[in-house]
């Protein structure tokens, strides 16, 4: 896959875009919050230093693969939200679609908001590959929406130290 800057994508509420410096202090307190980190990589939060090299990862991710995450950011303030998209990396089990909120944005329709407009993009990206999500079991609202998006569960593995579902998206 070609090398691209990732594209901006808007829907009625939210836009995504690219991840800049400008968003390190919001990521970053999302990446301290345990209840935000709690079912992402090994349930660890990262300090500020960690958050710049994570925001740093993602923006090479658009480079070296053509696809990643983006930034959500409400429209009607700025705010940054969270992050959804797409992540493959060397020896990752497969093309996921992924998405982080901060706690104060939850339960609001924004995480299914922004998944459904990255989903939009998929077909293009893929090459054939199935689509999945990875949850852990115990993520609830995750395996909600994943469902509401049309994924079923389609396997388990290990992953980061601990046991995660595997979700097929249609």
């Amino acid at each position: 896959m070609q090398p691209q800057a990732p594209l901006t994508l808007d829907t009625p509420r939210l836009r995504l875009r690219p991840f800049t410096g400008a968003d390190l202090d919001a990521f970053a307190a999302m990446s301290a919050d345990a209840e935000v980190m709690r079912f992402i990589g090994d349930g660890s939060v990262i300090d500020r230093a960690m958050s710049w090299r994570a925001l740093a990862g993602m923006l090479g991710h658009w480079a070296l693969r053509g696809y990643g995450q983006w930034a959500i950011e409400r429209k009607s303030d700025g705010l940054l939200l969270g992050r959804t998209g797409f992540i493959d990396p060397e020896g990752w089990p497969g093309f996921e679609l992924g998405w982080l909120l901060g706690h104060a944005h939850w339960g609001q329709g924004y995480a299914f908001e922004a998944t459904q407009a990255a989903l939009r993009e998929a077909p293009a990206l893929q090459q054939g590959r199935p689509l999945i999500s990875l949850i852990r079991p115990a993520n609830e609202p995750s395996i909600r929406l994943a469902e509401r998006l049309g994924a079923r569960r389609t396997g388990e593995l290990e992953l980061l130290g601990g046991p995660c579902w595997v979700y097929t998206h249609a």
